[in-house]
């Protein structure tokens, strides 16, 4: 494989990776239009490669996508790590409301409103459970989801 930020050449048997990778198999579609894109920028074999506007509008993405996927191709080691899905750097970021506190919310629902009020409102159980210190924030929106998704209503 020859590659440079100017121009790709494939290897036959790079091109026939990438032939096979795009017509056999469930992939993702993303993985799809990366080796599609990169066949099209090929000039092994004496290929003049489309215009990167011509691929973008053949992909259905932008030029920027086209050219970012051109140096991704450029920067990977290898045909296959360039196949591959990016792996997540960072964990992803843990839910704030456990069953133990989607628990404690319910119960706190289906109990009697505090003095002065006639119904729980959403804001305020949030802040109820915030004081209670079922969690450090938390928002009256999360707190309609959980009950949405327990269909459990505050009328």
């Amino acid at each position: 494989m020859s590659k440079t930020s100017r121009e790709i050449r494939l290897t036959q048997e790079e091109r026939r990776e990438l032939k096979t990778f795009t017509g056999s198999g469930m992939r993702s579609a993303k993985l799809l239009k990366r080796a599609d894109i990169i066949l099209a920028l090929d000039t092994s074999e004496g290929q003049k490669p489309a215009r990167e506007a011509d691929i973008a509008g053949h992909s259905g993405v932008s030029r920027q996508t086209v050219q970012n996927v051109k140096k991704d191709f450029v920067a990977s080691p290898d045909l296959s790590a360039f196949l591959q899905r990016k792996k997540r750097e960072t964990p992803p970021v843990p839910a704030k409301i456990t069953g133990e506190v989607e628990a404690r919310i319910i119960a706190l629902a289906c109990s009697q409103p505090p003095q002065g009020y006639c119904t729980w409102t959403l804001r305020l159980l949030a802040d109820t459970c915030v004081e209670l210190q079922y969690g450090d924030s938390l928002s009256p929106m999360t707190v309609s989801r959980l009950l949405k998704k327990r269909r459990l209503n505050l009328t």
